[in-house]
C-alpha cells in the first residue's frame, strides 16, 4: 500500500493541472518545471538514500519516508501559488527518493534469484494500480470539489498509514550469508563502478526513464487537449492506458523473468533487451495523426511490452550486486532515471508549441530501440561475469 501511495502522490499532479492552471495562473511551461522539479530533487537524493539505507535502519527509513512525503502532498492542497508549489514538489521529491532504495532492498533480502522477479513484480503492481487509482480519483474529485481535496485526502490517507506502518515490517531474515553489516561507502561505489552490467543499467535506466516520464506526465493532458476528455475521464484513460497494460506486463514478466532464470542467470536481460525491442514500434503511431481507438492499442502494446522486461531491472541489479551495497546500487540507479525524466519533461515541454505532443511520444521509440539493443549486447558480453563476481564476493565473506 506504501509504494501505492508513493506512486499515486507523485502522478496526480499531471491529471489535474487543467484545473490548477487557471487558479495559480500557471503555463505549459511552469507546468514542465514542476515536474523537473520533483524529479531533479528525487534524483539528487537517490543515491544518499541508498547510502543511508545501506548503513542503517531500512524499515525505519520507509515509515520515516512515507510519513513526511505524505505531509507534503497533504500541505499542497494549501498551495496558493508556483513558488509554494514548487516548493513543495522537491520536498516531495526529496521525502520519496528515501523509499525506494530501502524498500526494494528489503525484498531482496527476503527473495532469492528464483522469487525475486515475482516479488519485485508484485511491488511494480502496487506502483501501476497507485498510479490508476490516485490519477483517476484525483481527476474525478477535482471536477466536482476542486484540485485541493486531491491532495489532502491523498496525504491524509499518507499520514494514518506511517502512524501504523511499523507494526507490518518486521525484521526480514536474511537468505543469504552477509558478513559485512553497515556497508562502507567508498567500497560500495568502488565495487558500482568496475561492475560493467551495473554501468550498462544505468544508460538503459537514463534513455527509458526519460521516455517513460515525458509519456507519463504529459499524455492526461494530450488527452485532454488533442481529444476533447474531461480531467477525470483523460486521467483515467490516460494513466490506465499506461499502467493498466502495465499491470498485464508485470504479471508476464516477472513470470517469465524467474522462469528464464532458473535455465540460465543472464537470461533476464535477454528478456529485457528483447521485450524493449518489440515495444519501441508502438509509439510510431503517433506520427500519424491517430484516432483514439488506435492511441489506446499503440499505448496498451508499448505498456505492456515495456513492463514485462523492465520488471526485471531490480532483479538483475540483485543478480549483480552483493546485498550491503544494493541500496546504494538502487539510490544511484532511480536517481539517474529521475535525472534524465526531469530533463526530458522540460525538453517536452520548450517542443510542445512547435512540434506537438503526439509528434514527441513517436519520436521517443528511438530510445528503447537504442536501450534494447544496449541490454542485449550487455547479455552477450557482460553480465555472466558480473554474476560470478557478486557470488564470489559474498562466498569470500566471514561467517
Amino acid at each position: 500500500m506504501a509504494v501505492g501511495l508513493n506512486y499515486a502522490d507523485r502522478s496526480i499532479l499531471p491529471v489535474i493541472f487543467p484545473a490548477m492552471r487557471g487558479d495559480l495562473g500557471l503555463s505549459d511551461v511552469t507546468f514542465g518545471v514542476l515536474g523537473s522539479l520533483f524529479l531533479w530533487s528525487y534524483a539528487l537524493c537517490g543515491p544518499f538514500a541508498g547510502m543511508l539505507a545501506d548503513r542503517y535502519s531500512r524499515r525505519l527509513q520507509v515509515v520515516v519516508s512515507l510519513a513526511a512525503w505524505s505531509t507534503a502532498t497533504l500541505l499542497a492542497g494549501a498551495a496558493t501559488g508556483f513558488l509554494m508549489l514548487a516548493a513543495l514538489r522537491i520536498v516531495l521529491g526529496v521525502t520519496e527518493a528515501l523509499y525506494l532504495p530501502a524498500g526494494a532492498a528489503l525484498l531482496g533480502d527476503l527473495h532469492g534469484p528464483a522469487t525475486r522477479g515475482r516479488a519485485m513484480g508484485l511491488q511494480l503492481l502496487a506502483q501501476s494500480a497507485g498510479v490508476i487509482l490516485g490519477s483517476a480519483c484525483a481527476g474525478f474529485i477535482a471536477e466536482r470539489y476542486g484540485w485541493r481535496l486531491s491532495f489532502v485526502l491523498l496525504g491524509s490517507v499518507g499520514v494514518g498509514l506511517a502512524l501504523v506502518a511499523g507494526k507490518f515490517l518486521g525484521k526480514p531474515p536474511s537468505p543469504v550469508k552477509v558478513g559485512v553489516v553497515r556497508a562502507n561507502v567508498g567500497e560500495a561505489l568502488k565495487y558500482l563502478a568496475h561492475t560493467p552490467t551495473f554501468l550498462l543499467m544505468l544508460a538503459e535506466t537514463i534513455l527509458g526513464g526519460s521516455a517513460v516520464w515525458i509519456f507519463f506526465n504529459w499524455m492526461p493532458l494530450y488527452l485532454y487537449e488533442g481529444h476533447g476528455m474531461k480531467m477525470g475521464a483523460a486521467g483515467f484513460a490516460g494513466m490506465a492506458m499506461l499502467q493498466g497494460a502495465s499491470m498485464l506486463g508485470i504479471v508476464a514478466g516477472a513470470a517469465i523473468s524467474d522462469r528464464a532464470v532458473r535455465r540460465s542467470a543472464s537470461s533476464r536481460l535477454l528478456v529485457f533487451g528483447t521485450a524493449y525491442l518489440a515495444a519501441a514500434p508502438c509509439l510510431l503511431v503517433f506520427l500519424f495523426g491517430p484516432t483514439y481507438g488506435w492511441v489506446v492499442a499503440s499505448v496498451a502494446g508499448f505498456s505492456f511490452l515495456r513492463a514485462l522486461g523492465s520488471v526485471n531491472e531490480l532483479p538483475i541489479l540483485c543478480d549483480v550486486i552483493p546485498p550491503p551495497f544494493r541500496s546504494t546500487a538502487i539510490g544511484i540507479f532511480v536517481a539517474c532515471a529521475c535525472a534524465a525524466g526531469g530533463a526530458g519533461i522540460l525538453f517536452a515541454a520548450l517542443l510542445k508549441q512547435s512540434l506537438g505532443l503526439a509528434a514527441i511520444f513517436g519520436a521517443l521509440s528511438g530510445m528503447f530501440l537504442l536501450a534494447g539493443a544496449a541490454l542485449l549486447f550487455g547479455h552477450r558480453y557482460l553480465i555472466r561475469s558480473d554474476i560470478k563476481r557478486a557470488s564470489a564476493w559474498i562466498d569470500a565473506q566471514p561467517a
